[in-house]
């Protein structure tokens, strides 16, 4: 199957270009990237990346009943479940290796958030720069923040 899909993308210059992008990010490779742009539609279906991440089924949910009991805040876990299960393991290689995403959560964790909680908002935030990095058709850079000006 995944022999298939790579044929596929090959055959289609836009997909190879699009694949090349995703790959470029630290942790996603082009397994992840077929995954991605098989199962997410198309740009110009997604709005934002925030949208992205919400059809992902990345969003926080909040749990609230009243004005007294208030949950821990979640996962939405409404969208795609097979794109999540794909970004899990990118994700850990990403905190790994990746200087945007370790350092993203080492500051969840340190400031008291699960281990778990801080996997699901680096796999939000590998989604959005995701989105990002094929909306504005550049590879990933990750001096990108340190280039804006302020």
């Amino acid at each position: 199957m995944q022999a298939a899909a790579d044929a596929l993308i090959a055959a289609t210059p836009g997909l190879a270009a699009d694949r090349d992008l995703l790959a470029s990010i630290p942790g996603v490779g082009s397994q992840t990237a077929s995954t991605v742009l098989a199962e997410l539609p198309p740009l110009d279906r997604v709005p934002t990346a925030r949208a992205a991440a919400a059809y992902c089924g990345l969003s926080p949910r909040e749990f609230r009943s009243g004005a007294s009991v208030r949950g821990r805040t979640r996962l939405s876990k409404s969208g795609n479940a097979r794109l999540r299960k794909a970004l899990y393991l990118p994700t850990l290689t990403a905190v790994r290796f990746n200087p945007l995403h370790k350092g993203f959560f080492e500051r969840l964790v340190a400031a008291g958030k699960p281990r778990m909680q801080a996997v699901g908002a680096c796999m939000r935030k590998l989604v959005m720069i995701g989105y990002g990095v094929l909306k504005n058709r550049t590879p990933f850079d990750p001096d990108w923040y340190s280039i804006i000006p302020t």
